[in-house]
């Protein structure tokens, strides 16, 4: 799974806000326009954000392939039917044009995730919702970037040990069973474990955020998120 990595890259270099707004503005543009051209169009723009975080696509791609088998599994619901005619290819072409357009706000989404930390993510939270409740959202966004790679490593690491037992020659239940309750343990004792260090480090409601200022760059990355609004109003 794709994660933080500091760099000089021109996402990087934005605004945690502007990041922001470009993530809600193609997230609606890709609501919005349904229809190949759309996507086409929207597929530059990803293009284009990939580039600018020094993201391959490929990288993207085998990034989040756990989500393949969900798109594909929509697509095939509607493709395939139990009786004649067996298959429906015009059915499909919704779930496919659908599924498309999520794995463009996944890949999309993979530039801000590679070039944002945990606690710019929190200061612009913070900043576009003042009070307690930012506050709150705030904490609980730093702590998933944190805390969901170590589940994934967690998970994989359950994987690879039940493999080298010669757990992949066990029925698909038991082996799921498995898997599922040592990936949940692992959880649990994780969740103890932030829960005890945020005590004994006196969690505050008030910390310290990193100081966060729009620049000169972050023009380039506002007049998108804007042209993505003209798109879907105007």
């Amino acid at each position: 799974m794709l994660r933080y990595e500091p760099g000089d890259s021109l996402a990087h270099r934005l605004d945690p806000r502007t990041k922001l707004a470009l993530q809600l503005t193609f997230a609606v543009a890709a609501f919005a326009h349904t229809d190949p051209w759309g996507l086409a169009a929207l597929t530059g723009v990803t293009g284009l954000a990939l580039a600018s975080a020094r993201l391959s696509p490929v990288s993207v791609l085998w990034g989040y392939r756990f989500l393949f088998p969900l798109l594909a599994a929509a697509v095939l619901f509607e493709l395939v039917n139990l009786g004649p005619p067996w298959i429906d290819t015009a059915a499909a072409v919704d779930p496919l044009l659908a599924s498309y357009r999520t794995l463009l706000i996944v890949a999309f989404a993979a530039g801000y995730v590679r070039t944002t930390s945990a606690r710019e993510s929190r200061a612009a939270v913070q900043w576009a919702i003042p009070g307690k409740p930012g506050r709150l959202l705030g904490a609980g966004v730093g702590l998933v970037f944190r805390f969901l790679p170590l589940l994934r490593r967690d998970v994989s690491a359950i994987r690879d040990a039940e493999r080298a037992r010669l757990g992949d020659e066990r029925p698909t239940r038991e082996r799921l069973r498995t898997v599922g309750a040592a990936g949940l343990n692992r959880a649990f004792a994780r969740a103890d474990r932030l829960a005890m260090a945020l005590s004994a480090r006196c969690f505050s409601w008030n910390a310290t955020l990193p100081r966060i200022a729009f620049g000169r760059v972050d023009a380039v990355g506002l007049v998108v998120a804007v042209g993505l609004v003209v798109s879907v109003f105007g």
